[in-house]
């Protein structure tokens, strides 16, 4: 996730007090930060981040933190993505998608349904895979499409990821389409290369669209028009999840005003046994008002130490 800190207001809070996210519908041909210096600059703050990059290709759900909710990005690491993906079989690229150069012979194969469904258990479950070579994988530091534009050699090791259901869609000729339900850090582009290399009539990534990502969802994502619109109207922040109701795998705690103020001060906070469960390593606590006050992590039964104050 990038979130970058800058020019803000001269109090140093976000415009109208815009600390969640926003939902963006990116479209093809953007990237991730193209996106961000978008909502930047209809937000007026420097203080917007993503959570999880989309290629240029892709399209779909991009949410973006906004204002003091940049720092909730270290919760949604490893959070899950859900995608639809559309791979071209009959020959593979230098980029694992269709934006690269052929790196072997260009065929027409048809493609069978049950070809492709005695493929997909392969895949399933959690799975070594190699990142495609060109991609921001770090190697000694560097990001590894860097190191592909400076032609230094390198190779990238294969990582565990976690392929939580794949769903064929459709099968047509050389084109297949699917739905996979998968772990952050999870490739489409290499999986199509993949498929490609083991059926020995190579593929790559032809279309991709993202339909969920760390719990957001295309029912709650905007197109850019639409945030042009609303920043224009002065509602822009109609277009936001407030940062209380974020994390909602987090129990919420509401506390009082004398206790609101020890947590700033960054002292433990008691909670109810009856409304957290032992169990749950981190809280949210909630101001009187009804705003996220901090989130807390677990130190002796119901009791939190405040870990992030907003």
């Amino acid at each position: 996730m990038n979130a970058s800190a800058g020019a803000t207001p001269e109090n140093g809070a976000t415009p109208e007090n815009m600390d969640g996210v926003i939902v963006v519908d990116k479209p093809e041909g953007w990237t991730s930060h193209d996106a961000v210096n978008k909502l930047r600059r209809l937000a007026k703050t420097r203080r917007v981040g993503h959570l999880g990059t989309l290629d240029p290709l892709a399209t779909g759900v991009l949410p973006l933190v906004i204002g003091r909710a940049t720092r909730l990005a270290r919760f949604y690491l490893s959070s899950d993505k859900e995608y639809e993906a559309t791979v071209r079989f009959g020959f593979s690229t230098n980029t694992y998608d269709r934006e690269g150069t052929a790196t072997s012979l260009v065929t027409e194969p048809i493609m069978l349904r049950e070809q492709i469904e005695a493929l997909l258990p392969k895949f399933e479950g959690t799975i070594p895979q190699t990142p495609p070579p060109v991609s921001a994988k770090k190697v000694g530091g560097a990001p590894a499409y860097k190191l592909v534009r400076n032609n230094i050699a390198f190779e990238l090791k294969p990582v565990e990821v976690t392929i939580h259901s794949i769903e064929l869609l459709a099968c047509e000729e050389s084109t297949v389409k699917i739905r996979v339900a998968c772990s952050a850090g999870t490739y489409m582009r290499s999986l199509a290369h993949d498929w490609g290399q083991l059926l020995g009539c190579g593929a790559h990534l032809a279309g991709l669209r993202r339909l969920s990502s760390s719990g957001f969802t295309l029912s709650q994502a905007l197109e850019l028009r639409q945030l042009e619109a609303l920043a224009q109207d002065g509602r822009l922040k109609e277009a936001l999840i407030p940062a209380a109701c974020l994390l909602p795998h987090f129990p919420s705690e509401t506390v009082d005003a004398v206790t609101a103020v020890q947590i700033r001060h960054g002292r433990d906070f008691r909670v109810s046994p009856f409304r957290v469960q032992k169990a749950s390593r981190f809280v949210k606590a909630i101001s009187p008002d009804g705003q996220l006050l901090a989130i807390g992590e677990l130190t002796l039964p119901h009791v939190y130490h405040p870990v992030l104050v907003f």
